[in-house]
């Protein structure tokens, strides 16, 4: 939903087509621009990108719920789409040529896609359809480590333009993860819309140390950038995750719990003492009860921080697989994340693949500039600065990071009214979906404009109190343009 005015889709779509018009005579920006068009109508695309080295594919077994990622050969990862499907299917794409089927199967429990017919320069893309309830809404999309040969930034700023929105998975969240995405930033759309990336702390167990209490800390660290400016340029939201936990909790096996129940049973002093570092953890002589590959496999499974808290999460009754698996989605941090993709992603489909739309249409106009173009370029930028969709979710971020405190009997209103709890009217008013009446809705919403034009104009509220009430008020009369078209309250 936008605020008054025309919709933010229907004006991309618009400008597409009037670019498509006037590059008529440029087979490479008309086929650039229809693919565009196309994306419209295609399931979100949400990228996962990162550094080598910090769980991105972990990650990315936590959200599919499946031991399948990385995807590609030995020295070479593909370019992996999972989409939910009725059946597991991998179809390789490569750049020139046919698709073809690739055999996927589960060994030791694991889906494992055999790449072996393809070379490496043929894995342009692999599509992965997986049975999975959490694919429903948008296709997840694993790409190769950023690479150190070049500028990272650059090298994000591609997936950027490729997906819809991004989980850009950082190990620390420091200046070198925030300049890669303030790199990728740096375009007239983006900087205007900073709003599809979320930084993910994917090894939030190291940064609390590995303590027993690391993903509380990892949590802290995470409202803290959230509240620091210069991370808020760059994206729309930051979230602490255990990557590891987060997979093991979606993918337990029964094997595996026997293993962790047998340990757990161990005296606690001893097995504290092994739990003080890796070497001691799979070291022969250390009485644990398990043989040094179960310690192995168990370790990279789990790592001293996973392998703490399961023991210690069993000892305090959590003593089904169920159960632990429970426990250990809700402490990683993954239900938080989804939540963000769900809040910040999936729940503003429309308005992302917009942002991507006049993305492609700004490159068109940029690689090829022309005077009968220049209006095309101005009403780009007359879209960016009046876009309420996009002013809606930098508010949205910048109430739930705290960067903005509002009077406690404003503050869940207008994270509601703005699209905090979902972007359809009722959602928006706190009204039943199924059995909201128009005359109800309307009701609703000519009181809610009445309450945030009085306080845009509080003069007891703070500047940046009273501007963001402004915005709440945009989107009531956007919420009236959508009841009653052609009219702007």
């Amino acid at each position: 939903m936008t605020g008054p005015g025309a919709h933010l889709p229907d004006i991309a779509w618009a400008m597409l087509n009037s670019a498509l018009g006037l590059y008529r005579d440029n087979p490479r920006a008309t086929g650039w621009l229809r693919h565009h068009r196309e994306r419209f109508e295609e399931p979100l695309r949400v990228a996962v990108a990162g550094p080598r080295g910090v769980g991105k594919s972990t990650l990315v077994n936590a959200l599919v719920g499946e031991e399948i990622a990385p995807v590609g050969l030995p020295g070479h990862q593909a370019v992996t789409w999972f989409q939910d499907a009725a059946e597991p299917r991998a179809t390789v794409y490569p750049p020139h040529g046919q698709a073809g089927e690739a055999p996927i199967g589960r060994i030791d429990a694991k889906l494992q896609v055999d790449l072996r017919e393809w070379r490496p320069d043929q894995l342009g893309q692999v599509v992965i359809d997986v049975p999975t309830r959490a694919l429903r809404d948008l296709v997840l999309i694993d790409n190769p480590a950023l690479p150190t040969d070049e500028d990272q930034g650059e090298a994000l700023d591609r997936i950027t333009r490729q997906s819809d929105a991004v989980l850009y998975v950082g190990r620390h969240g420091d200046a070198e993860d925030l300049a890669v995405m303030r790199a990728a930033t740096d375009n007239p759309v983006s900087r205007a819309a900073p709003v599809n990336l979320v930084l993910v702390l994917a090894r939030a167990d190291e940064i609390g140390g590995g303590r027993i209490d690391a993903l509380t800390s990892a949590r802290q660290i995470a409202r803290r950038y959230r509240g620091d400016v210069n991370v808020r340029g760059a994206c729309q939201d930051v979230i602490a995750i255990a990557g590891l936990i987060a997979q093991a909790g979606r993918t337990m096996r029964e094997n595996e719990f026997a293993a962790l129940a047998k340990l757990s049973a161990v005296d606690r002093t001893v097995l504290d003492d092994a739990l003080l570092s890796a070497e001691r953890f799979t070291a022969a002589e250390v009485p644990i009860g398990l043989s040094q590959p179960d310690r192995h496999y168990l370790f990279d499974r789990l790592g001293l921080f996973g392998l703490r808290l399961t023991t210690t999460l069993l000892r305090r009754g959590y003593d089904s697989q169920i159960t632990l698996s429970a426990q250990l989605v809700q402490r990683s941090g993954l239900r938080d994340l989804r939540e963000a993709i769900a809040q910040s992603f999936v729940e503003r489909r429309e308005v992302l693949k917009a942002r991507s739309a006049l993305l492609g249409l700004d490159t068109v106009l940029r690689s090829d500039p022309r005077p009968e173009a220049r209006k095309l370029a101005l009403d780009l930028e007359r879209a960016l600065a009046n876009a309420h969709d996009f002013r809606e979710l930098r508010l949205l971020a910048t109430l739930r990071a705290g960067r903005l405190k509002l009077p406690e009997e404003l503050a869940e209103e207008a994270h509601r009214l703005i699209g905090g709890q979902g972007v359809s009217l009722p959602a928006r008013l706190n009204l039943d979906e199924a059995a909201a009446g128009g005359g109800e809705l309307n009701q609703a919403i000519i009181a809610a404009l009445s309450r945030w034009r009085r306080a845009a104009e509080n003069p007891l509220l703070s500047a940046d109190q009273r501007r963001a009430a402004q915005i709440v008020v945009r989107s009531c009369e956007g919420m009236i343009s959508q009841l009653h078209p052609g009219m702007t309250g």
